[in-house]
């Protein structure tokens, strides 16, 4: 299935690259928080894949994202508590709006290349 196309490099570079942002300075990192996050990577992978067949059906990106924002939300919600949590930030306020569009934006990455591997796959499987 589409999961073939997330390698465990994969996973870890992309996190680097959120790390890289800036805005996890203050959270203790552990393997813990790692792999909550790839955990998160790979819900949102799947969400976008299994919405995809309406990209594939001719509905644009932003009318599928709607038919999902719940679910979306819930991962971005999910990754921000968790690492509000296991990363024993002190500071909450300090970190919160950045902390939080940063995780919106690691989720959305995610989705949208679920989305676009997912549309891939329907083009294979049905021409």
């Amino acid at each position: 299935g589409v999961l073939k196309e997330i390698t465990p490099k994969l996973l870890k570079d992309r996190f680097a690259a959120f790390r890289e942002r800036g805005l996890t300075d203050g959270i203790t990192m552990s393997q813990v928080l790692e792999e909550g996050c790839y955990d998160v990577a790979i819900e949102s992978y799947l969400l976008g894949a299994n919405f995809s067949k309406f990209g594939y059906f001719g509905e644009t990106e932003e009318t599928v994202k709607e038919r999902c924002k719940l679910e979306e939300k819930h991962l971005v919600d999910t990754m921000f508590n968790f690492l509000l949590y296991w990363g024993k930030i002190s500071d909450l306020d300090m970190y919160n709006e950045g902390l939080y569009h940063n995780c919106g934006q690691y989720v959305d990455g995610w989705w949208k290349e679920g989305f676009n591997k997912g549309k891939q796959r329907y083009k294979l499987r049905l021409h």
